[in-house]
């Protein structure tokens, strides 16, 4: 396991990105069974007539792949991912059974916390994108993490 990264290990501009996920037919059910009962994400012919046209993940699939990606295999942040909000989400195309998808991570800012000091706020741009590259959801997260006061 890599070694932990600090609020000051973080720089500006820093990417990560992460191994790939297959997204199944069964997951995207299983999924849509459980949370998000809707014919488009259930139903193969269903979904045919859908804006669609053709079964699709719940958009809130593809951030639960997100958040599973980050979590197994992005920055090794020390803490854990400690989510203190999400700005500019985004489902830009639907993800299809069978999408390979990655995540790839940038840091776009890091604010020393002054009521805390031991820990600081990053913003952090998370790109859900297929095999080829195209992007499929993409947010801002503002993280909390942990300072190294050396």
């Amino acid at each position: 396991m890599a070694d932990p990264l600090y609020f000051d290990d973080l720089v500006v501009g820093q990417k990560f990105t992460t191994p790939p996920v297959r997204v199944t037919t069964d997951e995207i059910k299983d999924f849509a069974r459980r949370y998000d009962p809707q014919p488009f994400h259930l139903d193969e012919e269903a979904a045919k007539g859908t804006i669609f046209g053709g079964l699709a993940a719940s958009g809130w699939h593809s951030a639960a792949l997100l958040m599973r990606l980050i979590v197994e295999s992005g920055p090794p942040l020390a803490g854990g991912v400690i989510g203190s909000g999400i700005d500019e989400l985004r489902w830009l195309r639907p993800v299809r059974p069978d999408d390979e998808l990655h995540a790839e991570l940038e840091v776009l800012e890091l604010r020393p916390s002054t009521s805390r000091p031991s820990q600081g706020r990053v913003r952090m741009r998370n790109t859900l994108r297929t095999a080829d590259g195209t992007a499929v959801m993409s947010l801002i997260a503002n993280i909390t993490v942990p300072r190294l006061l050396r």
